[in-house]
């Protein structure tokens, strides 16, 4: 089976329109093993030729490191290569190197496909980027394992993928007691060693408490001034703090509605420790019972449900949630960059229901279809316009539109 296909496919079509493209994604989310799948590909279909030889430095090994002690040199020296560089988060003046070391390989006749970046935050990479590779670099996010890449999508599968997250070490382990060592391993070496070579000191336990906080207020509103008052903090270093969680793409912002309503909206973002794993790990559930029985359940599954909503939508998608003061509410609006606008309302019960509030909701944002997705594996019709879609088929009906945006 072909690891992360989507993605693959859609490195292969960035390398040929951008002289460097970027696979952003947090640490042992499989980006090195993409990169070089993608390689053996290219070289197995003739289209290595394309691209020429390819040079992957990885930039934590002081060997790898030291050969970019004068990386213009060493660039032009290798111009005839796809040169893949891995953790550049390492060397973010990199970026205005590159940019004029890809202007003057385009000028010699250089193809378009000249670096792949890989890198394990955004933090760094789209301020640097932005500035510096305007119109000359790509982004393809890589995100922990979804349901439509598992080679079986039984209801065990299912379940398992929720409990322990889609980082790949976490779900293929042996054993659920196996998975969770693996994640507590990883919280762990995150925050003593990964956190501060990017720069910030943090004390790994203040961020570890924080990280724990929005465990347990999975899929909530943020409030501030509580997690401030609980680490002793000012609300400026709770932001600060909660911005460096969001720059590893751990944790995840989903900012509120900010179209005008006539409703009085709440305008706080809601909060998510981005893998479901993660979560059950800095809460210690380890088993299906524990997880089933703890009232983040839910919240857990909105989140997990979101995520993969969200890595199979369209590029250019705008996704936001809808509350207003009364507490009517959308879990989910995906603005579609074809014009349509779903409201995804997220159940984990196998015989949802929804609340009155949800279709003044609908009503007042002008919702085009109007979803429920639930643990329920069959899709049914429901009052009110209501449609019943399985995760499953939604994701396979947002990779279809996907693609063709990709076309």
């Amino acid at each position: 089976m072909m690891y992360k296909r989507q993605a693959s496919e859609e490195l292969n079509i960035y390398l040929q329109e951008f002289p460097a493209v970027a696979i952003l994604g947090p640490r042992q989310v499989g980006k090195t093993t993409l990169a070089h799948q993608l390689m053996h590909i290219l070289a197995e279909t003739g289209q290595g030729q394309a691209v020429r030889r390819v040079l992957y430095l990885d930039l934590e090994l002081p060997g790898d490191l030291v050969q970019l002690s004068d990386p213009v040199a060493f660039f032009l020296a290798h111009a005839d290569r796809l040169i893949i560089l891995d953790e550049v988060q390492r060397m973010p003046g990199l970026f205005a190197v590159l940019h004029g070391v890809i202007d003057q390989r385009r000028r010699s006749g250089a193809l378009s496909s000249q670096f792949l970046l890989l890198g394990s935050a955004s933090m760094g990479l789209l301020a640097q980027s932005s500035e510096s590779l305007a119109g000359r670099l790509a982004y393809v996010e890589l995100v922990p394992l979804i349901l439509t890449e598992l080679p079986t999508n039984s209801a065990a599968a299912l379940e398992s993928l929720w409990l322990r997250g889609g980082f790949p070490g976490s779900y293929l382990a042996r054993s659920d007691a196996a998975s969770m060592r693996w994640r507590q391993r990883y919280i762990t070496t995150y925050l003593e060693r990964d956190i501060p070579l990017l720069g910030p000191r943090i004390p790994a336990q203040t961020l570890r408490s924080l990280w724990t906080m929005l465990a347990y207020e999975q899929a909530q509103i943020l409030n501030a001034a509580r997690l401030a008052a609980s680490l002793g903090v000012s609300g400026q270093t709770i932001g600060r703090y909660l911005d460096l969680l969001c720059d590893v793409l751990l944790v995840r912002r989903l900012q509120p509605w900010a179209r005008q309503s006539s409703k009085r909206l709440v305008k706080a973002p809601k909060m998510y420790v981005r893998d479901s794993g993660l979560v059950h790990a800095l809460l210690g559930l380890g088993a299906p019972g524990e997880l089933l029985s703890h009232p983040v359940a839910g919240g857990s599954w909105e989140g997990w449900i979101i995520e993969n909503l969200l890595a199979c939508a369209p590029p250019m998608t705008r996704f936001s949630y809808y509350r207003t003061a009364v507490g009517a509410e959308i879990d989910l609006l995906l603005e579609l960059p074809s014009g349509g606008l779903w409201a995804v309302e997220i159940k984990r019960s196998s015989a949802p229901t929804v609340s009155k509030g949800y279709h003044l909701a609908c009503d007042d944002v002008g919702a085009t279809r109007r979803l429920v997705v639930s643990s329920a594996s069959q899709r049914f019709p429901m009052a009110g316009g209501l449609e019943h879609v399985p995760l499953l088929d939604l994701m396979h009906e947002l990779q279809a539109l996907r693609r063709a945006q990709m076309v």
